[in-house]
């Protein structure tokens, strides 16, 4: 499991709260000045993971205000390039920082850096959602350190392009912590770095300047979340995929061979785990298994069986009567991926 660590008001004295919380966010961000309408009667919840050298932090907490000031910069400042997600369940978070005066919300992102001041808010009484990213500064590889001038304190999209990829993998992370070995750490905090960097170097219209192994990664990224969005689509292929995204589909197995999987076979992967869902899904249990077949990107029942078989062990049928009567093959048989899909991550 990735290291964790977990804070919550719940269990202080009332009048511990508002002070335990400032220490924290001190401790995890930077010192700032932090007020709130609600100081007698407050309430955080926050947790913490450790990816390397990055840090993630969802929270969700009452409403509050941040400022850090040039006073408090000069005291202490750790060269940290901070990035909110703002989620459902948070009222607007405005932003002044930089010159950029903006107000974020849910599936909008923004920026801070810890060398500069900034005033963050919560709006009236409204809670404060959302997942926070800490980055050493010097970790992002972009031509250069004023080039994050432009995005400071911008409001920006987490709902389409690298935004949006930005968005799943934080929520994603956020969600299923557990899932994740200490040794993922390293790969988990190389794929956001990529992905910031992506970010940050399209909205500057830099990305030209970025690393071309940063681009290489930026694209198996972009196309990995492309066929998850798409593999219900009985026409995807690899053809289709690489037509997607302008490149040969020659280009498109260059790109996926360090990855270890083929295009194919991520697609197939990814019909094949959705099926395995719904099949086990009491909901679903009046659809016959062609159907299921269809709905998941499989144009024939015969070859759709074969597959299935061929990763789990038993027929579609088979598999969807065990779970049915509670027995699960996935725990019998010591796994819940398809054969030969293990080294396959989550896009």
């Amino acid at each position: 499991m990735l290291a964790e660590s977990v804070f919550h008001t719940d269990a202080l004295a009332r009048r511990d709260r508002f002070g335990s919380w400032r220490e924290r966010f001190t401790d995890t961000l930077a010192p700032s000045e932090i007020t709130s309408p609600r100081a007698d009667d407050f309430w955080a919840r926050q947790r913490l993971v450790h990816l390397e050298d990055a840090w993630l932090w969802p929270v969700s907490l009452c409403a509050s205000r941040y400022r850090r000031t040039p006073r408090l910069i000069r005291q202490s400042d750790p060269e940290l390039l901070h990035m909110t997600l703002v989620l459902p369940g948070s009222g607007a978070v405005h932003v002044d920082h930089n010159g950029h005066r903006s107000a974020n919300a849910p599936f909008d992102l923004y920026f801070l850096d810890t060398s500069r001041p900034y005033d963050v808010r919560s709006d009236g009484d409204s809670p404060l959602v959302g997942v926070g990213v800490e980055i050493p500064r010097s970790r992002l590889q972009l031509p250069d350190a004023g080039a994050l001038s432009g995005v400071l304190g911008r409001r920006l999209s987490g709902r389409r392009g690298f935004g949006a990829l930005l968005s799943q993998f934080l929520v994603q992370l956020s969600d299923e912590t557990s899932a994740y070995e200490l040794s993922d750490a390293p790969r988990l905090n190389g794929v956001l770095l990529d992905l910031v960097a992506g970010l940050v170097s399209r909205e500057l219209d830099a990305e030209a300047a970025l690393p071309p192994e940063t681009h290489t990664r930026n694209l198996v990224l972009t196309i990995r979340s492309f066929i998850l969005r798409n593999f219900r689509d009985p026409r995807l292929t690899p053809q289709t995929v690489a037509a997607a995204h302008h490149l040969s589909t020659r280009h498109l197995h260059r790109l996926f061979q360090p990855e270890g999987v083929t295009v194919a076979a991520l697609i197939r992967h990814r019909r094949l785990e959705q099926a395995r869902r719904e099949l086990a899904d009491p909901a679903l249990l009046g659809l016959p298994v062609q159907a299921i077949a269809a709905r998941c990107g499989f144009t024939a029942s015969a070859h759709f069986s074969r597959a299935f078989r061929g990763a789990y062990g038993d027929s579609p049928s088979e598999y969807r009567h065990a779970e049915q009567r509670g027995v699960s093959l996935s725990t019998v048989r010591g796994t819940a991926s398809p054969r030969g899909t293990s080294a396959i991550p989550a896009g």
